[in-house]
Parts: C-alpha cells; structure tokens; sequence
C-alpha cells in the first residue's frame, strides 16, 4: 500500500540500537553483559556500515571514559551496560554531568544486589534517578514499557542530551531488552554539522580563544558558581515531564508503576475494569524529572495509590513525596528473582481498594 509505513520485528534491544542509529548516533563503546548484549552485538555491524565508529573496551570504566571524550567532541555517542557494569561506569558520568557533556546510557536493569541474575529488575531505581555516582548531579532518566518506545526514546534522547549538555538514561530491563515485538521505524535525523560549535572540543584555531571542558573548579566560589548552574538545568527539565494515564479520571484507586511493570500492571487494570472495579494506572515516562505535579493533582482529588514495583520499594519515596500533601501509598513489592504476571497483581490491587 502507498505511504505505508514500515514495520519490523524487533528484540527491545535492537530497538535501541535502531533508535540511535536514526538519531544520528556515531560512536558506540561497550563491553559485554547480559542482559543487553544485543545492542553491542547490533552495533558492531551496524555502527561501522552506517560510517561510524565501534568499540568493544575493555572494560566498563573505558567504555564510560571513551563515551565522555566523544561527548567532548561534540559526537552523539552512546553506552549501554546492565547493572553491574553500570555501577562501574558511574565516576565517569559524574565528570559528564560536572563537565556538561552530552551523551546516552542505556541500563538493562537485571537481578541484584551484587551479580544477583540476569533477569529483570528495578532495583537500579535509586541509582539512575538519585545521580548514581558522587556530588550533586542528575541525569534525564527515561523509562519505556515497549520496544517502540525503547526506540522512541532513544531516537530522542541524542537531542535531549545535546540541548541540556548533559547525560540522558535509557533505563530499561530484561523484559524490554529480550522481548520481541513490532516497532515502527521514524525517518532517519538530519543532524546539524554545527552542533555544539559554541563549546565542543575540536582544537582552537587562531580566529578563537581556546576551550577547556573539565569538572574540576578550584578557585573560591567557582564551584558554588557551577553547581548553581547545573541545578537551574535540572529544574528546567520539569517542562520535560512525561507519563501516561489509563482509567484514572473516575477511578478509587491508582496503580503507580514505570516500565514493563507499568505494562503489566496496565493488563491487571484491564481486567479488573470488566469486572467492574474502579481502578486506573499512572505510568512515569520521565523518572527524573518525576511527574509529581500530575500525582499531586489526583491525590488532591481524593484518589488513592498503590505503587508496584520490580525491587523492594524505591520510586514509592517519589510517589509519596509527591501525594504527602493528601494522602500516602501502598505499596506491593515483586522481589528479583520473579517474573510476574497481571494475575499476580489482581489480589494486592484488591486489597489496596478495600482499604479505607
């Protein structure tokens, strides 16, 4: 048919990998760990046939400083790793964020604390949105609960973390990363060849003075100077805000979960709707920012919450944080190490309306 659209059959993971190809990706640099080892293994292949530049590292922590040189440079460049390795990348991206270099990190969350499993897992929660690594920092953390939208944002990611100069995370998991579903491709970026002229590093001509792009602020007050800065650029992400919204307009009782836990909850919601229950779901896009103006307005209207999550109870400090006002949540906790279904959550979403 004329103008129809493409559609391919994907793993999560190779979505992101497709995302960032279309955003114009042209360095990627990693190191193998599951459960995201389709995106360095579709890379490897892809990256170098689209003209850019592939490097498996040798470790985590040169896949990370890899990423911030490239950041420097004003290349769209991208990481991707699971929970361990993440941790190992972390002092690298709190020089990013203290240096203001733009990049994408992609975390396929699995099982912990320690090496733990390779199944999924939210429990990178506290790390992803509270910074993850030393000093005050934050990074743009987008949560998708399908292979389009792991696609989707990672597509936009490159221009978020590029307007911001900061780091933008992908943090997704074993359920995103391995299941395999339709996507529908977007037209490939025509990225502008003066992006980031006004600071990237390239070498200094004579017609300019040169830069330096570093984390490091001695002089008294500098640091103070930096940090207020980097603060406003947080705050003005709060425009960013995004999340989704299913049967929450009459509904006793919202279930608040991000991800493929948000997906799965979506389905017990469902369920419970035809069977005449008055319950809804509210799903974080955006971790950081956290949509909490939009939960506010719902506890405001006297709703009530029960927060779902993969690990034993994170994003429920943001949930409650941001309802305190008028009300509080419950929480139902899926411990790593199990996979859940929508059955699985019927009962404590029952339990949770019958609480007055």
């Amino acid at each position: 048919m004329a103008g129809k659209k493409e559609r391919l059959f994907v793993k999560g993971n190779e979505a992101i990998a497709m995302g960032a190809l279309a955003a114009g990706c042209k360095c990627f640099f990693g190191y193998p760990i599951t459960p995201q080892n389709d995106i360095p293994e579709f890379m490897s292949k892809a990256m170098v046939e689209a003209g850019g530049e592939f490097v498996q590292a040798e470790s985590e922590v040169a896949a990370a400083n890899m990423l911030l040189g490239a950041g420097a440079c004003g290349i769209r460049a991208m990481t991707s790793s699971s929970s361990p390795g993440m941790s190992l990348k972390q002092e690298a991206i709190s020089y990013m964020a203290g240096s203001e270099v733009p990049a994408v990190i992609v975390n396929m969350n699995r099982g912990g604390p320690g090496l733990g499993d390779i199944g999924p897992s939210q429990g990178d929660y506290f790390q992803s949105t509270r910074g993850g690594g030393h000093g005050d920092y934050r990074l743009l953390v987008l949560a998708p609960s399908s292979a389009q939208e792991a696609y989707d944002m990672t597509y936009d990611a490159f221009d978020l973390a590029f307007a911001s100069r900061n780091p933008v995370l992908i943090l997704g998991d074993a359920i995103i990363g391995q299941m395999k579903e339709p996507i529908t491709p977007r037209e490939p970026k025509k990225v502008d060849p003066e992006e980031g002229a006004d600071w990237r590093l390239i070498g200094a001509p004579k017609t300019r003075d040169h830069r330096i792009i570093k984390s490091l602020f001695l002089m008294d007050g500098e640091l103070a100077g930096q940090n207020r800065k980097l603060q406003a650029k947080y705050d003005a992400w709060k425009k960013l805000v995004d999340f989704e919204t299913f049967e929450v307009k009459d509904a006793e009782l919202v279930v608040v979960a991000f991800g493929s836990i948000g997906r799965i909850a979506k389905n017990a919601v469902r369920a419970l709707r035809a069977k005449g229950k008055k319950v809804g779901l509210f799903r974080p896009k955006t971790l950081y920012p956290f949509p909490e103006k939009a939960l506010e307005k719902l506890a405001k209207e006297g709703k009530r919450f029960l927060t779902i999550e993969h690990n034993l109870g994170q994003m429920i400090e943001d949930v409650r944080l941001s309802v305190r006002k008028h009300g509080d949540s419950d929480l139902f906790c899926v411990y790593p190490g199990n996979m859940p279904s929508p059955d699985d959550f019927e009962a404590p979403i029952l339990r949770a309306l019958g609480r007055k």
